[in-house]
C-alpha cells in the first residue's frame, strides 16, 4: 500500500469516526494546521472548521458511513478518488470525487470535492 493509500484510508476513517475526541485526533494527524476543504456546499479552512464540517455531515446522515468507491490514483503530492456515503452494506445515497493535495510531510493540505450523486431535495 502506498503512503497516499494510507492517508486516504485514514481520511475516510475520520469521516466515519463518531467519537469527537478520536475524530479530532485523527484530523490533527492527517491534516495540516491550515488545511482547506472545498466542495459545492462548503468552503472551510483549518482543523476546527474541518472537524465541524465532518460533525455536521454526520448529523445530517447519522446512520450512514463513508467508503472508498475505487482505488486511489495518485502522483507526486496529488491524489484523486471516488467515495460513497450510504447505509452499511447498502446502496450509496451520495457519491463524490475528491482531489487531495499532500504537503511534504504527507499530511493533507487541501481537498477539492465534487458531488456526482446527491439525494433529491
Amino acid at each position: 500500500m502506498s503512503d497516499f493509500d494510507d492517508v486516504i484510508g485514514r481520511y475516510i476513517a475520520s469521516w466515519n469516526e463518531r467519537d469527537p475526541q478520536r475524530r479530532r485526533t485523527a484530523i490533527e494527524q492527517i491534516w495540516t494546521e491550515d488545511a482547506t476543504y472545498t466542495d459545492p456546499p462548503v468552503d472551510v479552512a483549518g482543523r476546527d472548521a474541518i472537524d465541524g464540517m465532518i460533525a455536521a455531515v454526520q448529523g445530517q446522515f447519522p446512520d450512514f458511513s463513508f467508503r472508498l468507491g475505487g482505488p486511489v490514483d495518485a502522483h507526486h503530492h496529488i491524489g484523486r478518488f471516488t467515495w460513497e456515503l450510504g447505509p452499511e452494506g447498502g446502496e450509496a445515497v451520495v457519491v463524490g470525487f475528491d482531489v487531495a493535495v499532500l504537503d511534504d510531510t504527507g499530511r493533507i493540505k487541501s481537498v477539492l470535492g465534487f458531488l456526482d450523486k446527491i439525494p433529491a431535495a
